[in-house]
């Protein structure tokens, strides 16, 4: 739909780009007093997509949440992505999101109209999941904000954590790099090609559904959704968790060859900057690696793909399925035993 005014004006960063650094959150949360229980298989303490509580032996209930300010103009499409992406935490441990909450922060100057297309779009976006929308929560703020706490449900046996990649295993990458930047360029009316941003929008707007179910039919050891962290500091909390080493060859990475431009222009989200702040330490680079491709590295992706760790045995077989769905899957490394640093860049 079209709008007078700029939905992306009212909010001072987009998308999850506004997310808090990894690095940060870990400072925040040092020494609370927690209860603990052993049903409770995945916490806060392990920095994954979402917690997991065993219910029973057929049964783990995943919970998540996710919600930040407008990344585009359109209400209703800016609804769409937040939902994608909530939803997105579900399918990253390997469940069947079932029910949500909304979450929505709306400024005195919104009108309704922008309200209800924003819930339209996440309603729709929930339907198509499989997703009911049981309530939620609304509360008037300086910024718009929209996303959903969403339950999902998964056996035990077919949770997939971020922290169990293995050595051997083949990392497979399901959407390409580069979102942040340039929706950062959008928004700063430096990237006016509508074909782009078309491919851009369709892409955030793509559940993780159906990479969830290919996987989950081969030897997936370890998994995560590609988000606000951006792949490096993703990747640094799987390889940290695994106490591995991930091999990224950024000649195999899958990303939109515009960001690389934009970034050559300085066109880059704060967020990456934090990223790079959490993972840098962590990182070692091999060969000539432009600094434009650094930056797509250490990018915020908003609605991003999954990256998986899987048994090298089902590597080839698991990518070929995937690329036969989503032709954007793309292997991009390998995990080895602990190295010098916990993450390898290679030309």
């Amino acid at each position: 739909m079209e709008t007078e005014a700029r939905l992306t004006k009212l909010a001072s960063c987009a998308g999850c780009g506004a997310k808090v650094g990894a690095g940060t959150l870990s400072k925040l949360l040092q020494d609370f007093k927690t209860r603990t229980d052993p049903r409770l298989v995945v916490g806060f303490d392990k920095s994954d997509d979402a917690s997991v509580y065993v219910v029973n032996d057929e049964t783990a209930l995943i919970q998540t949440v996710d919600f930040f300010p407008p990344i585009v103009d359109d209400p209703y499409l800016f609804g769409q992505i937040a939902a994608t992406n909530a939803i997105s935490d579900i399918y990253a441990m390997g469940g069947e999101p079932r029910l949500a909450l909304n979450v929505l922060c709306v400024t005195e100057t919104m009108e309704e109209e922008w309200i209800r297309e924003i819930l339209h779009g996440g309603y729709d976006k929930a339907y198509e999941a499989g997703v009911i929308i049981s309530g939620g929560h609304t509360i008037h703020g300086s910024e718009p904000l929209y996303g959903l706490a969403v339950t999902g449900f998964a056996r035990p046996d077919k949770i997939r954590k971020n922290d169990a990649a293995e050595p051997g295993d083949m990392l497979i990458l399901t959407k390409p790099l580069g979102v942040g930047i340039l929706t950062t360029a959008a928004k700063a009316g430096m990237m006016t090609d509508d074909a782009v941003m078309k491919r851009i929008y369709q892409q955030m707007t793509m559940l993780n559904g159906e990479a969830c179910r290919i996987m989950q039919k081969y030897r997936v050891h370890s998994c995560t959704d590609v988000t606000g962290f951006g792949l490096m500091g993703h990747s640094c909390e799987m390889a940290q968790g695994s106490g591995c080493t991930l091999h990224i060859q950024t000649g195999r990475i899958p990303f939109h060859p515009e960001a690389q431009e934009m970034a050559d222009m300085g066109l880059v989200p704060a967020g990456a900057y934090r990223n790079r702040d959490f993972a840098e330490k962590a990182v070692s680079l091999r060969g000539n690696i432009s600094r434009a491709m650094q930056d797509i590295l250490y990018d915020p992706q908003t609605s991003g793909g999954l990256l998986i760790a899987v048994d090298e045995r089902d590597g080839e077989a698991l990518l070929r399925e995937l690329q036969d769905h989503i032709p954007d899957a793309a292997g991009i490394g390998y995990v080895t035993e602990r190295e010098e640093k916990e993450l390898m860049i290679e030309a």
